[in-house]
């Protein structure tokens, strides 16, 4: 079986997701205000608290996992336990979690802001990549 290149693609944005949410830990306040993780998630960085840094552990933790059922998916790893109901939960996941920004906007654009709008493209985009590669793929899971 050739490796799939979409499913190849969607595990490694995933894991630069990963490695992003590790270095926002690493860079601090800054960071989380930066990539919009809240002025909650930033003041808790700040003080020192266990939430922001454990919360986005386990969000790169995640994310790692994803890039490896991915990287299962493309022929690339060996069949991961559960991969042909993994994988479309994955798939389900960056798409819809891609639509709130088209959720904001229709009833609450008050909380629209720029992040909502970039992290949703970015998920609606992972989300399609993985959708194509999952689908080229279907029948060998």
């Amino acid at each position: 079986m050739t490796p799939n290149i979409f499913l190849i693609v969607g595990a490694a944005l995933s894991a630069i997701a990963a490695l992003l949410h590790i270095c926002v830990i690493f860079g601090g306040p800054a960071w989380y205000r930066f990539f919009g993780a809240g002025e909650r998630m930033a003041r808790g960085a700040e003080a020192g608290h266990w939430y922001p840094p454990i919360v986005t552990l386990l969000i790169a933790g995640v994310l790692g996992v994803w890039a490896a059922y991915a990287l299962s998916g493309a022929g690339v790893l060996q069949p991961l336990p559960l991969l042909a109901f993994v994988l479309p939960a994955i798939t389900s996941v960056y798409l819809l979690r891609g639509l709130v920004a088209v959720v904001l906007f229709v009833f609450d654009r008050r909380r629209l802001s720029a992040f909502w709008v970039w992290s949703s493209a970015i998920c609606f985009a992972l989300g399609l990549v993985h959708l194509i590669g999952l689908v080229q793929v279907w029948e060998t899971l």
